[in-house]
């Protein structure tokens, strides 16, 4: 597989010296978390400033992953990587990946992926921290993109297989919302309906157990494109409440 750049991106990392995968994984950076480790492998995440650009640049060696795509086992970053663009094909919005490229070094497996900041951005968990001091139009703006958000994915058959609020990144626009989502190493195609679609979105509701039945209506009725004491949506609130329950109980 030869490298992604992003046409886009090319000048500003060409002038700044990291236009190919040997600069980028040879850059001096401060991780930002404490990095993964699996099987002898591992996996961080970097911070990247060029110009006033924010980038997450991320590098990972021998951090594999078996999937029915390389049953023998590939990088995670080309799965993300795959999803990212095939997100970005189906007009789904999310992180948008500026550079991939993987190498075998003496049997070590590397790869990075370069993927734009979300600057300007927030991700819902720290709204669902301010909950209660958001206005009552700004809580519900924010519950109908969420459920919009969901319907667009489930629409297009796809499932996140990580719905959580820390991967929902939300921007304010003329007094509503657009959402995009990161985190794609989990997702897969929508195969098994309903089951799938409940499976999905029951994690973001536990997750926010500051949204109250009425909140969680908001999110269903644009979820189903249906009215909030609709039966659909009860019926939709039960299902999830069973999920959870069960989910709760293990």
């Amino acid at each position: 597989m030869s490298d992604f750049l992003a046409a886009v991106d090319r000048p500003l990392l060409e002038r700044n010296g990291l236009g190919n995968f040997d600069a980028l994984w040879n850059k001096e950076l401060e991780a930002v978390d404490e990095p993964n480790t699996s099987g002898g492998g591992w996996s961080s995440v970097y911070r990247l400033e060029l110009e006033g650009q924010g980038y997450y640049l991320k590098r990972q060696s021998n951090y594999l992953t078996r999937t029915l795509h390389s049953p023998l086992g590939e990088p995670t970053f080309a799965r993300e990587f795959r999803n990212i663009s095939r997100y970005q094909r189906l007009g789904i919005p999310a992180l948008q990946a500026v550079f991939f490229g993987e190498r075998v070094v003496k049997g070590e497996r590397r790869a990075v992926l370069l993927t734009r900041a979300l600057d300007g951005w927030n991700d819902l968990d720290s709204l669902l921290e301010q909950w209660p001091q958001l206005a009552q139009a700004q809580r519900q703006a924010i519950l109908r993109c969420c459920g919009l958000l969901a319907r667009r994915l489930h629409g297009l058959r796809q499932v996140h297989g990580c719905f959580y609020p820390k991967h929902i990144f939300l921007q304010a626009v003329a007094g509503t919302y657009q959402a995009q989502l990161i985190d794609l190493e989990k997702t897969r195609p929508l195969l098994f309906g309903q089951r799938d679609r409940v499976k999905d979105l029951e994690p973001l509701l536990r997750r926010a157990p500051v949204w109250s039945e009425d909140d969680v209506r908001v999110l269903l009725a644009a979820y189903l494109d249906q009215s909030q004491d609709s039966s659909l949506v009860d019926a939709w609130l039960q299902r999830l409440g069973a999920r959870s329950s069960k989910k709760g109980g293990r």
